[in-house]
C-alpha cells in the first residue's frame, strides 16, 4: 500500500506522529517525499522499516542500537559480530537495571514491612521518614530515604 501520509503511516503501524517526527529527527526514519502542500508522503517500505524499528526497541536496543541494525541490515551483509556487540552492551545495561530494581524492591518491602508494624498507631513512618529525608542535605537524604 501507500503512499501514507504521516498520519495514516503513525495509524497503520500503532505509533503517534509525535513518534513518527521524532524518528525522522534521529535519521531512523525519511519521508519518500511532499505532497504539492508540503505533507510528508511514505512507501510502503516506510511501515517495514517502523515495524522493524518497534520490534528491535521492544527486544531492548536503544536507538542508537537500531540505527547500527538498520544500517547492517540495509548492508550487502549482516555484521554478525557487529549485532553480538549491541546485544552483549544492553545485556550489561540490562543487568544494572535489574540489580537497581532489586534495590528498589528491597526498599519498598521495606517500606510495606514498616507500614504494617505502625499502621496500628496511626502515623504512617514512612510518610515521617520521607519528610525527613527531604529536610536533609542532598547526600544524607538518599541514604536515610534507603533505610
Amino acid at each position: 500500500m501507500g503512499p501514507y501520509t504521516i498520519g495514516q503511516l503513525a495509524r497503520a503501524v500503532g505509533v503517534p506522529t509525535s513518534t513518527l517526527r521524532y524518528y525522522e529527527r534521529s535519521k531512523l526514519l525519511r519521508p519518500d517525499g511532499r505532497t504539492g502542500g508540503n505533507y510528508r508522503v511514505y512507501g510502503a517500505a516506510a511501515v517495514e522499516r517502523l515495524r522493524f524499528i518497534r520490534a528491535a526497541q521492544a527486544n531492548g536496543f536503544t536507538l542508537d542500537d537500531i540505527s547500527a541494525l538498520l544500517s547492517f541490515r540495509d548492508g550487502a551483509t549482516a555484521r554478525c559480530k557487529e549485532v553480538q556487540g549491541l546485544i552483549k552492551d544492553r545485556l550489561v545495561d540490562l543487568r544494572k537495571r535489574m540489580e537497581q530494581m532489586r534495590e528498589v524492591e528491597s526498599v519498598l518491602r521495606s517500606s510495606l514491612k514498616m507500614c504494617l508494624q505502625f499502621e496500628r498507631t496511626g502515623r504512617c513512618q514512612v510518610i515521617d521518614k520521607l519528610k525527613r529525608a527531604s529536610t536533609s542535605p542532598p547526600g544524607k537524604a538518599a541514604r536515610r530515604a534507603s533505610k
